[in-house]
């Protein structure tokens, strides 16, 4: 595992992480580097840029859904093979679970991992006050270790002079490069178009222009001396991707560009605990895999589709027979809206979807909730029972309106209290909710077990 590792993290949200990270991965494949990508917290639209530009799948480290033990194994698979890791922050560096701590923060990951920190500052109408925003995310926390900064949005070569001086004069670390502002390069909006435009290929020229523009105004072989650090000892009694037992049951995952949205370990951990991986497309009009035993149904953008799918009564079909007849599934999010009967775009038009999980689901154009969650599974949840506990995170804008009586899969807590979340139905465990399975390895165990014993039925 290389030893090269950096942190770029942000004095907030907005300030132009996701470009640089981008950007400076370009840069990095452009001088023949393997680049690894992360993203700290619970994302899976900024994993997909990673991917699309260094091509390896990009993962995500969350110290608050996961242990300590869980992100060192993350990190520690993801980086094999890699001659530098990036990892993206998420919102301002500090920011995470609670204002009090570092807790579930950048911060607390760049720790976790024994990373050098590149700090993002955007520098728009600044110049000696920039070295006032380094000192402070310098002197607010003893453990971080940041060891440079990156100005951005400056208004001219002369700009960044001025605040490279009072930065290292009174910082004492080195400021590395910048990006105009004036260069018109955010990246393209986060739309629910995203994910099939870097599928079709038609983000690699922004890619591979941010790439350029880095080379030209960011000390690469700086950062490469920055990001040289100490090798990572790991404590991990069993790693998470450790094969336990040998494949017995099959489980069918969708995965197009309407249902993506999945952490690389769940899927991995399936297989560890015997499950092999079959893949099919909803939106290509597959019917189900032949002698499956599973179905997951992740997240992603259903709506987007919402035509297409309705129309594709091939697959619709072969899902309901397959539930119907007991197969065990997992809906998440954009799954969950697939097996209800409907969706409403916010054109007003009604879509027909599979039509297992009676009711209707209505997209709204602003968003419906957004957080993490501490999941407990309800009675008859054949993932996780009442006694159990995992966690994960619910994003979505849309709200569902049941038409008959629910039978909720869980009961999450978020920062606004505890509420009962998703349906149970035929053995369909559905919800808003997006699982990390790392947060309770147990629930693989208990979904594989749970195939195996309806098939052998």
């Amino acid at each position: 595992m290389t030893n090269r590792r950096i942190v770029i993290a942000g004095t907030g949200s907005g300030v132009g992480k996701t470009t640089l990270t981008i950007g400076l991965m370009s840069a990095l494949r452009k001088k023949g580097l393997t680049v690894q990508g992360f993203k700290c917290g619970p994302d899976y639209i900024d994993p997909s840029y990673h991917t699309a530009v260094t091509s390896r799948v990009s993962r995500n480290l969350d110290s608050w859904m996961l242990t300590k033990e869980n992100v060192l194994d993350i990190f520690t698979r993801g980086s094999e093979g890699a001659d530098i890791s990036i990892i993206e922050g998420v919102m301002g560096f500090y920011d995470g679970k609670d204002p009090r701590t570092n807790t579930g923060s950048t911060a607390e990951i760049s720790m976790m991992i024994e990373s050098p920190v590149l700090l993002v500052v955007n520098c728009v109408s600044m110049a000696r006050s920039a070295a006032a925003i380094v000192k402070g995310f310098q002197v607010l926390s003893k453990g971080p270790n940041i060891v440079g900064v990156i100005a951005n949005k400056v208004g001219s070569e002369g700009h960044f002079n001025l605040v490279k001086t009072a930065i290292e004069q009174e910082c004492d670390v080195p400021v590395i490069g910048y990006l105009k502002r004036e260069m018109d390069i955010e990246i393209p909006e986060r739309h629910l178009g995203l994910i099939p435009s870097i599928e079709r290929g038609e983000l690699d020229p922004f890619f591979d222009h941010l790439g350029d523009l880095i080379l030209e105004t960011v000390d690469i072989d700086q950062l490469l001396k920055l990001s040289q650090a100490d090798p990572i000892v790991t404590k991990v009694s069993t790693s998470l991707f450790q094969r336990k037992k040998e494949s017995s049951i099959k489980i069918a995952v969708a995965k197009d560009a309407a249902f993506n949205f999945y952490y690389p370990e769940n899927l991995e951990m399936l297989e560890a605990y015997g499950a092999e991986i079959v893949y099919f497309s909803p939106l290509e009009n597959d019917p189900l895999p032949d002698n499956i035993d599973g179905l997951y149904i992740g997240g992603g953008f259903p709506e987007e589709f919402a035509k297409e799918l309705s129309d594709n009564n091939d697959a619709k079909l072969s899902i309901k027979q397959a539930i119907e007849k007991g197969l065990p599934t997992l809906a998440e999010c954009g799954g969950f809206m697939y097996l209800t009967d409907s969706i409403e775009t916010t054109d007003h038009i009604r879509h027909e979807m599979v039509g297992i999980i009676s009711g209707e689901v209505k997209m709204h154009t602003k968003r419906v909730a957004l957080g993490y969650r501490e999941i407990k599974g309800r009675k008859g949840n054949f993932l996780i029972n009442e006694q159990q506990k995992a966690k994960g995170h619910e994003f979505h804008y849309s709200t569902f309106s049941p038409k008959e009586e629910v039978h909720h899969a869980y009961e999450t807590k978020g920062m606004r209290g505890t509420k009962l979340e998703g349906c149970l139905k035929h053995n369909v465990v559905a919800g808003y909710t997006h699982i990390h399975f790392a947060s309770c390895p147990e629930l693989v165990e208990k979904w594989i077990a749970y195939c195996k014993k309806i098939k052998e039925h």
